[in-house]
């Protein structure tokens, strides 16, 4: 049976995530790409899109509005599992038109040659009833 958990490869995603992290708050379009699985079968959902293909992806943060992107970040969890395979999970905040608004992120992160990708993200807001 392939290692749950290796702890070399949760410190090793831990910090892709990080990287992640900085380039989207940042708006890094060239970081964000490149942790990205360049392929039409790479999905991510947004809060208010979904987006199929890198291409589709791309377009998409070129034309998003760059105001507040911003968040913190909690409940941060990486599960490895073998040593190609592993998911990324946690929680935000994030002030959008002067409201906090909470949500929650996944993603799966697969091990290629060229080095870890993300091939699925999803992204959803709570209900503003949810922030308090």
């Amino acid at each position: 049976m392939s290692p749950v958990n290796d702890p070399a490869l949760v410190a090793e995603l831990t910090q892709l995530y990080l990287t992640y992290e900085t380039a989207l708050c940042e708006n890094d379009l060239a970081t964000l790409d490149a942790l990205f699985w360049d392929s039409p079968e790479v999905v991510r959902f947004g809060a208010t899109e979904n987006l199929y293909g890198m291409e589709a992806i791309r377009t998409f943060r070129q034309e998003r509005p760059v105001k507040d992107l911003a968040r913190e970040i909690s409940n941060l969890k990486v599960v490895t599992f073998g040593h190609d395979t592993a998911t990324v999970t946690l929680e935000f905040c994030r002030t959008i038109a002067g409201t906090p608004r909470l949500g929650r992120q996944s993603q799966v992160w697969r091990k290629f040659p060229e080095g870890w990708k993300i091939v699925s993200a999803h992204v959803s807001l709570l209900p503003l009833s949810m922030v308090g």
